[in-house]
C-alpha cells in the first residue's frame, strides 16, 4: 500500500465506510493493538480541545515498534486549519518509512489533503440509476456477495437516495450467506424501509407531464420519512420561482440562465428551457398553486389525521398529491414557445 490513503466523499456515512476497509487492508495480519493509531481531528480548534495534530505528527514519524509497518488514521481531516493541513502535506511530500497514513476527508476532492495523497478513495455516487446500481453491485462484490443484475436493480430502487446503507447490507448478508448466489428473496428482508429519493425525480416527473410518477415519487419521499410535506412545497417553490426569475429576463442561453439565477450547468438550463415553456401565465399559476399547499400544510385545511395502518398523514398526503398532480397535468397542456 501507498504511504498516503485519501478517502474522500460527500457522505460521511459512506466515507467512514470506506475507511473501516482500508485501515484493514493496510494492517493485513498485523496486530491493531501495535500497528494502528486513530485520531480524529473534529473540533480540535475549538476553545475546549486539545490540538491533535501534534500527536498526528508525533506518530507519523516515529518508526514502527514490535510490527513491520504503522497504520496512522486522522478521521473528520476537513476539520484541520492550513497550518495543521500544511504539516501534514509535508509529511505526504516526505513520509517517513514503514508508516502508512490514512486521511477521512467529508467533502469535495478540492481539499488539500486529497490532492496530496498517494491515493485517492472516493466514495461519491452519480445522480444516474445506473450510476447508482454500478455501485450497489460494486460494494457487494467487494464483500464478495453473489448477486444477479436484477436484484442489483431491485436494490438500489428500494435504498432510493440512502445509497450509504448498502455497505451494512453487504456485511449482512456475507455473515449470513457468504459467497452462495442471492436472488432478490433472498436480500428483501433485510433491506429495512425504502429510502428517500433525489428531489430531481420528483421535478422531473412534473416537468415530463407525467403525473403518475409524480405522485409515486412524492409518496416515496413521504414514505421515507426523507421529507416531510413541507419540505417538498419548498422544493417545489424554489423550483418554480427559478423559472419565474427567468421568465421575461431576455435570458437567451442556459449560461445566461445560470450566470442569473448563480446556478451551474443542466439545472439552469432545465429551467430557462421550461420557463420557455411554459409561459408566465402557467408559471404564475404554479406559484399560486403552491402557495396554497403551503398554507393548507400549516393547518389551513384537514383531510385526517395519520392513518393507523401506515402512520402517514392524510392531510400532508392528500395536499402533496393534489398539487403535484396539478403541476404536472398543467405542464402536459405546454408547448414550446
Amino acid at each position: 500500500m501507498n504511504s498516503s490513503v485519501c478517502v474522500v466523499g460527500t457522505d460521511a456515512t459512506m466515507v467512514y465506510d470506506a475507511v473501516h476497509n482500508v485501515i484493514a487492508e493496510a494492517l493485513g495480519e498485523l496486530d491493531p493493538s501495535f500497528a494502528l493509531q486513530d485520531f480524529t481531528a473534529k473540533d480540535v480548534t475549538s476553545s475546549g480541545g486539545e490540538p491533535v495534530t501534534p500527536l498526528v505528527m508525533e506518530a507519523l514519524n516515529t518508526p514502527p515498534f514490535l510490527v513491520e509497518r504503522r497504520v496512522v488514521v486522522v478521521r473528520d481531516a476537513q476539520s484541520l486549519v492550513a497550518d495543521e493541513v500544511a504539516d501534514v502535506l509535508a509529511w505526504m511530500s516526505d513520509p517517513a518509512p514503514d508508516v502508512v497514513l490514512v486521511v477521512a476527508v467529508v467533502g469535495t476532492k478540492a481539499h488539500k489533503l486529497v490532492k496530496g495523497a498517494a491515493t485517492v478513495v472516493e466514495v461519491n455516487v452519480g445522480s444516474r440509476t445506473a450510476d447508482r446500481v454500478t455501485f450497489v453491485e460494486a460494494k457487494l462484490t467487494e464483500y464478495r456477495v453473489t448477486i444477479d443484475h436484477e436484484a442489483a436493480i431491485k436494490i438500489t430502487d428500494r435504498l432510493g437516495d440512502d445509497v450509504a446503507r448498502v455497505d451494512a447490507l453487504a456485511r449482512t448478508l456475507q455473515t449470513i450467506y457468504g459467497t452462495a448466489p442471492l436472488n432478490f428473496a433472498h436480500v428483501e428482508p433485510y433491506l429495512g424501509d425504502a429510502g428517500d429519493v433525489p428531489e430531481w425525480d420528483l421535478t422531473d416527473a412534473i416537468d415530463a407531464g407525467n403525473a403518475t410518477k409524480a405522485i409515486v415519487v412524492a409518496r416515496r419521499m413521504l414514505d421515507s420519512k426523507g421529507r416531510a410535506g413541507l419540505q417538498i412545497v419548498n422544493i417545489l417553490q424554489r423550483h418554480y420561482l427559478r423559472m419565474a426569475r427567468l421568465e421575461g429576463s431576455g435570458v437567451r442561453s442556459g449560461d445566461e440562465a445560470a450566470a442569473l439565477l448563480g446556478v451551474k450547468g443542466f439545472p439552469a438550463t432545465k429551467a430557462w428551457q421550461m420557463s420557455q415553456r411554459l409561459g408566465t401565465d402557467r408559471i404564475a399559476t404554479a406559484v399560486h398553486w403552491i402557495a396554497d399547499a403551503d398554507v393548507a400544510l400549516k393547518g389551513g385545511v384537514s383531510y385526517g389525521g395519520k392513518d393507523l395502518n401506515t402512520d402517514m398523514d392524510v392531510t400532508e398526503l392528500t395536499v402533496v398529491e393534489i398539487l403535484v398532480a396539478r403541476l404536472a397535468k398543467m405542464t402536459q397542456g405546454a408547448r414550446r414557445r
